[in-house]
């Protein structure tokens, strides 16, 4: 069943009461649906438990089996009492059957704590430090109600994950250290163009709300899907297609459930959220570690202990925090890369090393990573392409992040080990939405469809190159630079700076695109402010 406009409309409701009702953090907000969700959802999949191991003959213990003692002795029945069945945490008995304040103080508690306890014994406890933000009576009373009207039991996973992600759209602020939300559209480009298979680890270390994760899981099932299998949706705007995954052995569906994806995130907000998305689509296992990676080290016997891939991961998809600073004595030497503090710089580095030999990586930068001249920028792009395979640089139009910031993107695809000897760049004017501030309005122009196909045609596309008259009008919205190119200009990986010069362009161009370079030559020159900077202070 796909996402309705009334499901819509009733995310529209609840957002409206939250804000109204004095909680205007989106952040916060969509954290406690989330935990609504769950608290929802939990009574269906324990039925669905049972019923699983009653077929396969096994034992099942029902999370709401046996006594609860209280922790606060005003939810008692009656008077005296200290316990109470655990059958009264059931969705349908606490949120059809309280309201006003006695349901505030039962939710806050008690349910959060009983649900606390019970995501104790799963992978990832996303309700360790959880508690009830909504405690003003009436709000709570109409968002359960709202809620309760969703009928998410109703819904399959997909439309239940299409849920979330329409809640977690209301998140339009930037994060501490730069990261936000990825608009899923330019996930679903990526994946694409990664191309991840059944059987590889896929792993995003820097994992927000899980978008790169629930995209590589979507493509796998299409990829693994029979023609009846497969169904269009549409969301926000454009059309979807989406696969059952029916022609998935039981085999894989276990390896998809509990060894493929894998991530981390500083933020104990984040991990909750990318948690409840992944559980609704149905991969309850998978572990979000609360983790910072570039102040964390992990050995291998750690590693053994999360049962972490050994020798790397065969994908990694990311967006990592863009401008952020962490302190320099915090910064693990694995990731060190000079003096830079730039978490898009040491990410990178994370990036390269997170991967097993062979591994692909798609990996958003801003464009001051493909082009800045300190040296910790030209030292990384210089590892990139003589110690790796650099396949092809995107460079996404401006806007596109709006409305959380303006900074000018690209997207790296890159394979661990070997050494670049061509890259494919490819330049979007339109990526299918209007490029205004808030980037949320379909349009016609899309072109990300015809750059992932020139991708999978590169090495057609190289020898076409090849045979240009380099006096001719070059039209296309990709070209090539080979590696000795690349060296005589420092590595630099900007797409711009090798495209082949164009009348037409060159009096149409862009203002928008002129705005974003200077933007980025701006975010260059304040790295390099700052690393002299740190290089005085060291001096001193």
């Amino acid at each position: 069943m796909p996402l309705t406009p009334e499901m819509r409309r009733s995310i529209e409701q609840i957002r409206d009461y939250l804000f109204g009702g004095g909680y205007p953090d989106p952040v916060s907000n969509a954290e406690q649906l989330a935990f609504l969700f769950f608290f929802y959802l939990i009574e269906g999949i324990d039925a669905e438990n049972a019923a699983r191991t009653k077929v396969l003959k096994q034992k099942h213990e029902s999370i709401f089996s046996g006594s609860w003692t209280l922790k606060n002795p005003l939810n008692a029945p009656t008077k005296g009492e200290t316990t109470i069945p655990k059958e009264r945490f059931r969705w349908s008995v606490w949120a059809k059957g309280l309201s006003g304040e006695p349901l505030v103080r039962f939710v806050r508690d008690e349910v959060f704590p009983f649900f606390a306890d019970v995501a104790d014994r799963s992978a990832v406890n996303f309700m360790h430090g959880a508690r009830l933000v909504i405690d003003e009576p009436t709000v709570l009373t109409q968002v359960v109600t709202l809620v309760d009207g969703l009928h998410l039991d109703r819904s399959d996973a997909d439309t239940k994950g299409d849920l979330f992600e329409h809640v977690l759209k209301q998140i339009k602020q930037a994060g501490e250290l730069g990261q936000f939300r990825t608009p899923r559209h330019i996930i679903r480009a990526i994946v694409e163009v990664i191309d991840p298979k059944i059987g590889e680890t896929i792993y995003d270390p820097a994992a927000g709300t899980a978008g790169f994760l629930v995209a590589a899981y979507n493509h796998i099932r299409l990829a693994n899907s029979s023609p009846g299998g497969i169904q269009s949706v549409e969301i926000d705007g454009k059309t979807q297609t989406r696969g059952l995954g029916d022609k998935l052995s039981a085999a894989h569906v276990s390896a998809l459930q509990n060894q493929t994806f894998y991530g981390n995130d500083v933020d104990p907000k984040m991990i909750r959220l990318a948690t409840m998305n992944l559980t609704l689509r149905g991969l309850p296992n998978v572990r979000i570690l609360l983790r910072n990676v570039l102040t964390t080290t992990l050995d291998a016997e750690r590693k053994a202990e999360l049962a972490l891939p050994s020798e790397g991961y065969h994908v990694v998809l990311a967006n990592p925090p863009f401008s952020g600073r962490v302190d320099k004595d915090r910064i693990v030497d694995d990731v060190k890369v000079g003096t830079t503090t730039a978490t898009e710089l040491l990410f990178l580095k994370y990036m390269m090393d997170s991967l097993r030999q062979g591994g692909r990586c798609g990996v958003i930068v801003p464009e001051g990573v493909l082009f800045g001249s300190t040296g910790a920028h030209k030292e990384l792009r210089r590892q990139l392409i003589e110690n790796n395979l650099v396949e092809a640089v995107m460079s996404l139009p401006g806007g596109v992040f709006q409305p959380y910031s303006g900074v000018k993107t690209s997207v790296l695809f890159f394979r661990k080990g070997g050494k670049t000897e061509n890259v494919l760049f490819l330049h979007a004017d339109n990526d299918g939405y209007k490029l205004d501030a808030n980037h949320d309005q379909a349009i016609e122009a899309d072109e990300l469809p015809a750059l992932i196909a020139a991708y999978r045609d590169r090495d057609q596309g190289l020898k076409t190159w090849d045979k240009r008259d380099p006096k001719a009008e070059w039209t296309q919205q990709w070209w090539f630079a080979d590696a000795a190119t690349l060296r005589a200009n420092d590595f630099n990986l900007s797409a711009g700076r090798y495209r082949p010069m164009s009348q037409k362009q060159e009096q149409h161009r862009d203002p928008r695109e002129l705005l974003d370079e200077l933007a980025a030559i701006e975010a260059e020159i304040m790295e390099e402010v700052e690393a002299l900077r740190v290089a005085l202070g060291e001096a001193a």
